[in-house]
């Protein structure tokens, strides 16, 4: 079986990390793949499919920002990767992310429509249903389950200087994503499968297949050093982990937090900007992000709760990786997030409730009592569980076909 993953980035973020899981399962299964990518932070994987250039992107981006029109520029590149994609013959298409500034999504659609592979899309936010934005819950905005129009959001990612083509995009891009015979369509929650049903999409099977995490990494470690550097061998450590801290991510609900909280509490949180870090408040302790695996893990060790005050969100893979690392987890109770948790790992709060968010880390009984049913739910986003459900739903879209 040949597979060819189409993705934004090689290597960065939560999308890259999915798409390199599935080519590892893959090969070690006798299988082929390649990842088809634009943009690279790290390294670009053997055997991959460079997509445009860099210089490319910044046009592209450039572009979009000018005319609100991400998706619809990168027409030579996409073309290129057309010939790459029939040189390579592969018996499945699987597209992830399809924004980033690098690719054409009505040239490549009409592509697709006319091959007769069999298409997989894993919907990772979404983008693939509105005329604008990736997300839309915080706003609560709900145009795009019949056209998107006058869009509030269009200073959010991707960002456009002022121009609002979201009526334009929402008409292209139903036209071009709807009736591509033998499309299956994935999300990684039951969230996101009940946006993709309100929506344009509707017409297509959809399974849901929560992201994988590698829970040889993320595990729980010793981390009396963390302790020690820090000073935090007499107080109970309340974690905070985000790529991208905002309003959305609860920035200022952690700022508010730190108001409330007894002395005896030590406020962390991971992933914050140098602007954003010059703004904590003192009583904060506040790192920038990281992509070692390692300190990620001695963090969420250390913490004896692991809060997401995320208002949107796919997933909440983050949650996750606390849990496998042996800590329990309060979340809000906004979009998918709620779904990695259960009754005995952790507990749902009303978003935006941060006296709520206090009582319930003042009551927690002793992070020990937790551990175990932390770890056993954790088990249920293994990593090598999640990609093989892939490899048997592409065993099953090759046999149907």
């Amino acid at each position: 079986m040949k597979v060819l993953q189409i993705n934004s980035f090689f290597t960065v973020g939560g999308p890259p990390r999915i798409v390199n899981g599935i080519y590892d399962t893959l090969k070690e299964n006798g299988h082929d793949c390649k990842i088809a990518a634009a943009r690279e932070e790290l390294y670009v994987p053997e055997d991959s499919i460079r997509i445009g250039s860099k210089k490319d992107a910044y046009i592209n981006a450039l572009k979009a920002r000018v005319f609100d029109n991400e998706g619809f520029n990168a027409k030579s590149a996409t073309l290129k990767l057309i010939k790459d994609i029939e040189a390579y013959n592969p018996d499945i298409i699987h597209l992830h992310n399809l924004h980033g500034y690098f690719i054409n999504v009505e040239i490549l659609f009409d592509y697709l429509k006319k091959t007769n592979k069999p298409i997989v899309w894993t919907l990772h936010d979404c983008w693939t249903m509105t005329g604008h934005c990736a997300h839309f819950d915080f706003i609560g905005c709900d145009k795009w389950k019949t056209q998107c129009f006058d869009c509030p959001q269009l200073k959010e990612y991707p960002s456009s200087f002022g121009l609002d083509h979201s009526k334009n995009n929402y008409i292209s891009k139903k036209e071009s994503f709807t009736g591509v015979p033998n499309m299956t369509i994935v999300t990684v929650s039951e969230w996101l499968k009940s946006v993709v049903k309100d929506s344009y999409l509707k017409e297509y099977d959809v399974k849901v297949i929560p992201n994988g995490l590698d829970l040889t990494k993320f595990k729980p470690v010793d981390c009396s050093n963390l302790k020690e550097k820090y000073g935090l061998q007499n107080k109970k450590v309340v974690l905070g982990v985000a790529q991208n801290w905002g309003l959305k991510k609860g920035l200022y609900d952690f700022f508010e937090l730190s108001k409330i909280l007894p002395e005896n509490y030590q406020l962390v949180m991971i992933g914050l900007t140098k602007n954003q870090l010059k703004e904590l408040p003192k009583n904060i302790l506040g790192f920038e992000r990281t992509n070692s695996i390692e300190e990620l893990s001695e963090w969420y060790s250390v913490s004896d709760v692991f809060v997401n005050l995320s208002y949107e969100e796919t997933m909440g893979l983050v949650t996750v990786e606390a849990m496998a690392c042996g800590t329990p987890a309060i979340v809000y109770d906004r979009t998918a997030v709620p779904e990695v948790i259960d009754s005995h790992c952790g507990w749902i709060v009303k978003a935006g409730n941060v006296q709520e968010i206090k009582r319930r880390i003042e009551t927690l009984d002793t992070k020990q009592n937790y551990v175990d049913a932390c770890l056993n739910r954790a088990k249920a986003f293994e990593k090598n569980k999640q990609y093989n459900k892939y490899i048997k739903l592409y065993e099953s879209l090759i046999e149907r076909n």
